[in-house]
């Protein structure tokens, strides 16, 4: 994969790295922006090439977010530790798993539950507005491994809507706000691309060139937007995460059309 950085094609591309940079630091969904351009600059490339890419370009981003949120939040790592753990374990399987079966379902699937999540979301409007962690020792520690290995695993195995799934997942089971949810998030989701970064490299999948010049621009995203998240709060990252989700409905709702015209 030959790749000139200076082409201008290729910083429409850093464009593109700043913008998912600073949406995935908020709410997620930052490969809604960053992988399409990825396939549109170079729809001649490996796609196992691109995707390799783009984790490694996110995951720069995502753990900066990480770092910046838990100086003015603190979690509990007891919650925590299992997700991270159980999702590296999750993403691994998740991505062997695909290699002898297939995503369709999901992708018939996924835009359902999406819908399913925004009205959800939009009926519940005080959801997310208060910090009450639920504290329940051994029970809730097997709620988060449970959680971070069933998203890890669907992150591997398919992907799109992995941080808004975390993001509620935080919420209703664990008691997070908004903010302490979406810091959290961000620790998992660099758990699942750190998981996949490996996987893709172990097979030459990677453009490391690119990946680490998009990674510059995804961090520099990312601290814009994780100080935005700081400092306008839930209401700021509750109104992007709809904003994320419903641009993911529109999406999935694309890819299922297309897939049932392939059947056809």
């Amino acid at each position: 994969m030959e790749i000139d950085l200076f082409h201008w094609t290729t910083l429409l591309l850093f464009i593109a790295a700043f913008g998912a940079g600073f949406v995935d630091s908020v709410a997620g969904g930052g490969g809604l922006i960053q992988v399409p351009a990825l396939f549109a600059i170079y729809p001649n490339s490996n796609p196992a090439t691109l995707l390799g890419t783009n984790k490694l370009a996110s995951i720069g981003g995502t753990l900066i977010a990480a770092k910046r949120y838990l100086k003015s939040v603190n979690l509990p790592y007891f919650i925590l530790t299992p997700a991270i753990l159980s999702a590296f374990v999750g993403s691994f399987v998740g991505a062997a798993v695909v290699k002898s079966m297939s995503a369709d379902v999901f992708r018939v699937l996924l835009p359902a539950i999406l819908i399913g999540l925004l009205i959800y979301t939009l009926r519940q409007p005080s959801m997310g507005s208060s910090h009450m962690p639920v504290v329940d020792g051994k029970k809730k520690m097997i709620h988060a491994a449970l959680l971070g290995g069933g998203v890890g695993f669907y992150d591997g195995f398919f992907g799109p809507g992995t941080g808004s799934f975390l993001l509620i997942g935080f919420i209703r089971i664990f008691g997070f706000d908004f903010l302490h949810a979406s810091a959290a998030t961000k620790l998992v989701n660099a758990t699942t691309n750190f998981a996949a970064i490996l996987l893709f490299a172990s097979f030459g999948h990677m453009a490391w060139a690119l990946g680490f010049a998009m990674m510059l621009l995804n961090i520099l995203g990312s601290i814009f937007g994780s100080h935005y998240a700081l400092r306008h709060g839930n209401g700021f990252i509750r109104k992007i995460f709809i904003a994320v989700v419903s641009a993911l409905i529109i999406k999935t709702i694309v890819d299922a059309l297309r897939y049932f015209q392939l059947l056809a």
